[in-house]
């Protein structure tokens, strides 16, 4: 009894307490009467507060008492006033535009303005303002809205209004989501966020991929949004270089919570460096930054928008400024499409002083939980910071409701009808589907024209396949693939069948299994695509691929056993037998050339390569990734990319006399990569390099060697791991070997400078490789060339040693 009394007591504390909770609410405008967009208001001298939404209105709830509320934004005046609350009330307010005077000021003829001494006395606090947090937690919500302002009537021939749910006018929200969450910092850079509550318009099982480490642009980092919106990314105004990139004028000064605020407006040196424009306000003596009003456009070299406004207030927290409203808007155009949208952010309830728990940072960098996608509207309602404007709030009202709808079984019947309905154009050029959405069961039917291809060893033949698949709830799921292919010439029919359960998304987890037979190219990287060879064959009488029959059976499974630890186990059975060439056809006889046999060693002659044996084999590989970031939801683990390494050991084994196996040998290699080194205004690199030995090569065929992945073709999709000019088959090994592959790209650093190439947007690279094993003891290649998005041209060289083997082009496709 005594229990429940105390229990009732609590309760009855905490809806008093609750209930003395009021609204202060209102709509905030400039003189003029216009809406003052994302204008902030904080108890004054703390963290806690709000900010207004685009049309200037807002709302925050505080405790019953006495009150000073402080608003604020950027290009106004600070407007502070005293509230007594006993009830919700209604304010609205007037900011005046800040007024920025030089009356202290003495600017001479000819002179530098002060802005520059200003600003070099900021350069020269740069590390110390960065470094001087050592760790912080906040509360922050995340709002982002992106809207079509115009769109093209149809687009691959789809009605753009229906498929995007726009108005008339083919305008409309096509993106709107809002996020609380809990961020921790510490110094270098650990961070860890956990999302609280989570809202997608129209996607009422989806999580926000909403980050508070998205917004946070430091201004004290020499070099922002690398890898991003740029490859190079952009110089920050107060970087230690920045004067080389910015003019800076000092438009004015003024006062405000007792400190000298100046106002610099920052001017690129030349038009087209990768530099901010705008306003930076810095604080005296201090010389910290205080607001930033900056732009990206075109001519900074970002991609993908075509403007990019950042503007951040800063707050007094103890003895330093943190950021508590972000906002970034943007718009572009994009194949007819007008974009345009914001990101505001909300940071507040500091804490400078945090005790961390041991498990904190572990790599993890956003943690998304069960229930996060589960709160009700009253929830919101109570927990949104900034209001809803009119078309946001009837956004998610439509949307929600259209949502529920079609997760109805009666909908998705209806949809699966029309998208069900058979077509033989269909079936000959995208492939077929059959799909049932509502028990997510999807069965797809290859496209038979790119199922037909042609190689010397079957002459015209067909590889057709079925895969059906089953998803269940968090992205498990399972496939099967049934497999068949006939070679008209040679007569062979094979098949195989492979299946995979991917069964603990959090653990990267996954079980796999195939059987049956098959053609396959002698080198187990590939050499080159069907088409590609097809037209190689049929045009120019040119067989480069070389194929042997396999019967098989496999085994294998994956999983992660740690953050960035992942661990493959596979074991294979086969038999494999060599094949010889069935048909000489071709489209136009070169004269100067013929066909080579199926053999690479004895292009003239039909030899075997090696007999018809039996192998078993087992693999086991470990690949670590150094750093390893994640973010975890309860649909998976969803890696980020490392700052770092990825290194991958690798272990095989051949085992002799197992179920009549012929092999014995044991291989085992170590490879280490990383993609896309940011090297600030330099670009980018990536390097692979990697080493492997047989320890034992007793009795090794052909297929069982360590291949390298070559390319002898003016066009072929790029891999940083394939050599550009090797052959395919001729230096793989059974003994040993080192590689290394190396690209850099300067993103336009250099193009960026020559006006009629500028525009373009065009990135200069060069790269190279090399190889040393028994078979090619000293075999390098260089590079160099220009790529635009999916399209890359280069030239290079090859040599053996000092001895130069071809040069040319190569055109590459793709990511």
């Amino acid at each position: 009894m005594t229990r429940f009394c105390a229990l009732l007591l609590f309760c009855s504390l905490t809806h008093f307490a609750i209930a003395q909770q009021y609204t202060v609410s209102g709509t905030i405008k400039d003189t003029g009467g216009q809406p003052v967009p994302f204008a902030s208001v904080y108890i004054k001298n703390t963290t806690t507060g709000t900010s207004a939404n685009v049309d200037g209105k807002y709302a925050i709830k505080l405790e019953k008492g006495q009150h000073v509320l402080s608003y604020r934004a950027v290009g106004y005046k600070q407007q502070d006033f005293s509230i007594k609350l006993n009830t919700d009330l209604t304010r609205d307010i007037s900011l005046a535009s800040e007024s920025y005077t030089l009356d202290n000021v003495t600017i001479r003829a000819n002179a530098e303005d002060p802005a520059f001494e200003i600003i070099r006395k900021a350069i020269k606090q740069r590390k110390i303002h960065l470094e001087e947090v050592n760790a912080f937690t906040c509360d922050v919500y995340i709002k982002g809205v992106q809207r079509l302002r115009g769109a093209p009537k149809k687009f691959m021939g789809r009605d753009i209004q229906k498929v995007m749910e726009l108005d008339s006018n083919r305008q409309g929200i096509i993106y709107l989501s809002e996020s609380n969450s809990k961020f921790s910092f510490r110094r270098p850079n650990d961070i860890h966020e956990e999302m609280i509550s989570s809202k997608v318009a129209g996607r009422n099982n989806a999580f926000s991929f909403n980050k508070a480490s998205d917004l946070i642009i430091n201004f004290y980092d020499n070099y922002l949004l690398e890898n991003t919106l740029s490859a190079r990314g952009f110089i920050s105004p107060i970087a230690d270089n920045a004067m080389f990139y910015y003019r800076y004028k000092l438009v004015g000064e003024t006062k405000e919570n007792g400190e000298l605020i100046y106002k610099i407006q920052v001017i690129p040196r030349r038009e087209n460096d990768p530099v901010f424009r705008g306003y930076i306000y810095i604080i005296d003596e201090s010389w910290r930054i205080y607001n930033t009003d900056v732009f990206l456009t075109e001519k900074a070299g970002i991609n993908f928008i075509d403007t990019l406004n950042i503007n951040q207030q800063f707050t007094k927290v103890k003895d330093t400024y943190m950021p508590t409203n972000i906002n970034f808007q943007f718009a572009g155009s994009v194949l007819g499409f007008k974009l345009g949208g914001y990101f505001v952010g909300v940071y507040s309830n500091y804490n400078l002083d945090p005790k961390f728990p041991k498990d904190r940072f572990s790599g993890e960098i956003l943690k998304i939980t069960e229930m996060v996608n589960k709160k009700d509207s009253l929830y919101w309602v109570n927990n949104r910071p900034i209001p809803l404007t009119s078309d946001e709030s009837l956004n998610y009202i439509k949307k929600d409701s259209v949502a529920k709808r079609k997760e109805s079984k009666t909908y998705l019947d209806s949809l699966e009808r029309e998208n069900n309905e058979f077509g033989i154009g269909k079936l000959l050029l995208r492939g077929y589907s059959k799909n049932d959405r509502y028990h997510k069961r999807y069965l797809s039917f290859d496209p038979v024209l790119k199922s037909i291809f042609y190689n010397t060893v079957e002459g015209f033949a067909i590889r057709y396949g079925v895969t059906y698949r089953k998803d269940f709830e968090n992205r498990r799921s399972y496939s099967i693939r049934p497999e068949l292919r006939y070679g008209f010439a040679n007569k062979k029919l094979t098949g195989s069948l492979t299946g995979s359960y991917y069964y603990d998304p959090l653990k990267r987890a996954a079980i796999g299994g195939s059987f049956g037979n098959g053609i396959f190219d002698l080198n187990n990287l590939g050499s080159m695509t069907q088409l590609g060879n097809t037209i190689n064959s049929l045009l120019y009488e040119k067989n480069f691929p070389k194929f042997y029959e396999k019967s098989f059976v496999n085994i294998n499974t994956t999983r992660e056993l740690a953050s960035g630890l992942q661990a493959s186990l596979s074991a294979d059975y086969s038999k494999n037998n060599t094949l010889i060439n069935s048909s000489d056809f071709k489209l136009f006889d070169a004269k100067d050339r013929e066909f080579t046999s199926n053999n690479p060693f004895s292009p003239t002659a039909e030899t075997p390569l090696f007999p018809t044996y039996k192998s078993f084999s087992a693999t086991a590989s470990l690949t670590y990734t150094i750093g390893q970031k994640y973010i975890t939801r309860p649909d998976g683990k969803f890696y980020t990319e490392s700052h770092f390494p990825k290194i991958t050991v690798l272990y095989k084994k051949g085992f002799n006399n197992v179920l009549g196996s012929d092999i014995d040998y044991d291989f085992a290699k170590i490879e280490v990569a990383q993609d896309r080194i940011g090297l600030g205004l330099w670009g980018y690199t990536s390097f692979l390099v990697g080493a492997g030995k047989f320890l034992n090569n007793s009795k090794v065929y052909y297929p069982e060697y360590k291949h390298f992945a070559g390319n002898i073709s003016t066009i072929f999709p790029p891999n940083l791991r394939k050599f550009q000019y090797l052959d395919f088959y001729q230096f793989s090994t059974n003994q040993q070997y080192f590689e290394a592959h190396v690209e850099h790209n300067f993103a336009g650093f250099f193009l960026n400078k020559v006006p009629l190439l500028r525009k373009a947007k065009l990135e200069e690279f060069i790269g190279g490789g090399y190889l040393s094993s028994p078979e090619k003891r000293n075999y390098k290649e260089f590079y160099f060339g220009l790529q635009r998005l999916v399209l890359r041209v280069s030239y290079g060289f090859a040599y053996d040693g000092a001895t130069k083997l071809t040069q040319g082009f190569r055109i590459a496709y793709g990511f």
